[in-house]
């Protein structure tokens, strides 16, 4: 298997299965001399840990991170950030729901595609690989990315949008920042946010699961991160988010609505704010001009389907014995996938800002340009 491994400078290899012994992950970049321990990086990923509420997959992970490498008394050495995280709420009886199942396509999940590339030895146990599982790697590798962003003074926030129609009213970034955990959804409106709980409530009991759109904003970028042409800051975070099994769609800034715009309406007009400096009176592009960081906020929505698996009867196909079953899925699941995924946005967008971070000064050290702007 291939493509376990994200980003050039600041590069995070992963692994590990829904139902294997651990999942892990190496962080190559990593400064020498950051103040780190378990519970920073236990933090995030508190937040992606299921079994915490109504809207979220049953399953009781603990999720409980163990930093195995790259730290001496404390400190980072510059050596790769090992970490691990072991799987505990894995029973014989759940193992034995994917192993009843293990040769029908599950509507909505990989099984299908697995088969193709990797025949019978491809891990049918919980969706194996291409399980949201993988994720908690992403969060701790995104919980360092924070902390050294946060250096930078870059924060990432991201937060529910809309679910099933229900949307937001919008806020201001400090708003959002300051009110988005005041509910289960991660919603900072909370009048939208216990709509939007009612609303999956009633789908659950109906054995359905619900979408949503996650909205993600990273303040104090620089102007200036990006490369032109294929290696985009925008092209690279849409990467890193695309990357999310659950993830559908992506738009950044105005998004789709472009479309119903004329050239004027849809261009952001610079002005000098009273320090002299380049600012933009609007923020329809979401923070990039040729794929290039403008120094204004990027702003980036994903749309997150809902969970595959439902409880309601659905025809499929037994990929051993060549013909159409009737399939009625019994597992574990998240109603939704919107609080526990925005972590794991969050962090995509975080690895890849840093990346490109670390890439840019690296190259602008090297060309000594005077920057007059």
């Amino acid at each position: 298997m291939l493509g376990n491994t994200y980003g050039r400078l600041f590069r995070v290899t992963a692994c590990g299965e829904s139902y294997g012994d651990a999942l892990m992950v190496i962080v190559d970049g990593v400064p020498a001399g950051l103040s780190i321990c378990d519970a920073d990086i236990q933090k995030e990923l508190d937040l992606r840990r299921p079994g915490q509420s109504p809207i979220d997959s049953p399953r009781m992970e603990t999720d409980q991170v163990k930093i195995v490498a790259g730290l001496l008394e404390g400190k980072t050495t510059g050596a790769p950030i090992g970490m691990v995280i072991y799987n505990v709420d894995r029973h014989d009886i759940h193992v034995q729901q994917y192993k009843d199942v293990k040769d029908l396509i599950r509507p909505g999940h990989a099984e299908y595609t697995f088969f193709v590339k990797y025949g019978e030895f491809a891990d049918w146990c919980g969706a194996g690989r291409a399980s949201g599982r993988e994720t908690c790697m992403r969060v701790a590798a995104g919980a360092l990315a924070k902390i050294i962003l946060q250096s930078e003074g870059i924060e990432v926030v991201g937060y529910t949008k809309s679910c099933m129609g229900i949307e937001a009213k919008p806020m201001s970034f400090d708003e959002i920042k300051a009110k988005k955990h005041s509910n289960m959804i991660i919603c900072p409106d909370e009048e939208a946010g216990e709509k939007m709980i009612q609303k999956v409530l009633e789908i659950k009991d109906e054995g359905e699961t619900a979408g949503g759109i996650v909205e993600i904003i990273a303040r104090g970028v620089p102007a200036g991160l990006g490369e032109p042409v294929f290696d985009k800051l925008s092209a690279c975070i849409a990467h890193g988010l695309m990357s999310i099994g659950a993830v559908k769609g992506l738009e950044f800034g105005a998004g789709f609505e472009v479309g119903c715009m004329k050239g004027s309406e849809c261009n952001d007009i610079p002005y000098l704010d009273e320090n002299g400096k380049v600012r933009f009176k609007t923020n329809k592009a979401g923070g990039f001009l040729g794929g290039i960081s403008t120094g204004e906020d990027l702003v980036m929505r994903i749309a997150v389907k809902p969970t595959p698996t439902v409880s309601v009867d659905q025809m499929t196909v037994d990929m051993e014995a060549r013909e159409e079953k009737m399939l009625g899925a019994i597992t574990r699941r998240d109603p939704t996938l919107l609080a526990r995924l925005i972590p794991v946005a969050e962090s995509m967008v975080a690895m890849t800002i840093l990346d490109h971070l670390m890439m840019w000064r690296g190259y602008d050290s090297v060309q000594k340009f005077e920057h007059k702007w």
